[in-house]
């Protein structure tokens, strides 16, 4: 079978909901991504075969054929084609295996994977709100979907709940996980771990090119102190994924572009999967996606070297860790959504670029991405350090 390769992974740093992106119109955000693919690789832009661009609110200004917006803002010429795709969370993520199987498939040669999210100017669900403000119909759950499954509310926030009861966690553990993230989100800055896989962007006062959100300061007092999304449960927006604006992208080609344009790659896909399941509880799918593509690459969870698993909520991936009895040393090594936030549809393809950096960092060879998506989805993408 033919191969997949990345290239280049790069990411903006994360902005906090009103922060430092805050003026920062999202299609231009695509476009920093864009050209700093280019500019990194050296390759000619017009070979570029397509961009594909995860993205979940499509909404203001990430509607009307965003992910063309994107390349329109950008330095490709008008010619390279885009498309914007939802899987919710999971949204970069699939961008990234659908360019990966454009390319194995022999179709294209060389396809740009990414995701932008600016929650700050197109808030999360506002594409639903503003219908329900102005009558517009009963929103996306039919009639036939109630009836199926007893509810029209099907809710992340209570998936993450049942999941935490489930699993038997309580809130301290919850707390100590997301405290873990800052510690290891904070250290691995200062330690200059993100530094070329961030695109720096202008911003008043100067250049931003530090994560946002990470509280280096973080104690178990503080987050502790957060109050209950809902009483009389665990779920905190301190043990929960950060609102957040960013941008990031992966550069995909075929093994005739690698030597065409005399690229090197940094990573290989050694395989790809998606399953769906529960869209009630629906952010434990992770869990069964990852033992389908174990056993679709012949590996066990031992045989990873590293693990990307969206810090959607703490309960996430603490469940994934407990059932794939996998080492909580090899999750999340340079913190997660946690602390560095989770900007929807940019995250799939933040976590891939941060996790082929560190498998370079620290010489490791096998990585895996997981992430918990909306409609109880998930992607598991396992890759090859080269």
């Amino acid at each position: 079978m033919a191969e997949a390769y990345l290239v280049e992974l790069v990411r903006t740093a994360g902005g906090r909901r009103k922060g430092a992106l805050a003026n920062w119109h999202p299609a231009d955000l695509g476009a920093e991504v864009i050209d700093a693919l280019v500019a990194r690789s050296g390759i000619d832009p017009a070979a570029i075969d397509d961009v594909i661009v995860g993205c979940v609110t499509q909404a203001g200004e990430q509607a009307f054929a965003f992910g063309r917006n994107c390349v329109l803002a950008s330095g490709l010429p008008e010619s390279v084609p885009a498309v914007t795709i939802d899987r919710q969370c999971g949204s970069s993520q699939q961008a990234v295996q659908f360019a990966a199987q454009a390319v194995m498939s022999g179709t294209q040669d060389v396809v740009i994977a990414m995701g932008v999210e600016s929650m700050t100017r197109v808030p999360m669900f506002s594409n639903l709100t503003l219908h329900r403000k102005e009558g517009l119909g009963i929103g996306p759950f039919s009639d036939r979907i109630a009836q199926r499954f007893g509810t029209r509310d099907f809710s992340q926030f209570k998936g993450a709940e049942m999941i935490a009861q489930k699993h038997g966690f309580d809130r301290a553990q919850l707390d100590a996980f997301a405290l873990e993230s800052h510690r290891r989100a904070a250290a691995a800055t200062d330690a200059g771990a993100f530094v070329d896989e961030i695109v720096p962007l202008a911003i008043d006062g100067g250049m931003h090119s530090r994560d946002e959100g990470i509280r280096a300061d973080a104690s178990l007092e503080s987050i502790s102190s957060v109050r209950l999304l809902e009483e009389g449960g665990m779920i905190t927006a301190a043990n929960a994924s950060q609102i957040c604006d960013g941008a990031a992208g992966v550069l995909v080609v075929s093994e005739a572009a690698l030597k065409r344009y005399n690229l090197t790659p940094r990573a290989r896909i050694v395989t790809m999967t998606v399953t769906g399941g529960d869209p009630v509880i629906m952010l434990e799918e992770p869990i069964p996606a990852t033992i389908k593509a174990l056993k679709r690459a012949g590996l066990s969870i031992d045989d990873i070297d590293l693990y990307e698993v969206n810090e959607a909520f703490a309960p996430v991936p603490m469940a994934w860790l407990k059932m794939l009895d996998a080492d909580p040393a090899r999750l999340n090594v340079n913190g997660g959504a946690i602390a560095l936030g989770h900007p929807l549809g940019a995250s799939g393809a933040r976590l891939m670029t941060t996790l082929v950096n560190a498998l370079h960092k620290r010489g490791k060879k096998y990585g895996l991405q997981t992430m918990c998506e909306g409609g109880g989805l998930a992607n598991v993408t396992i890759v090859e350090a080269l």
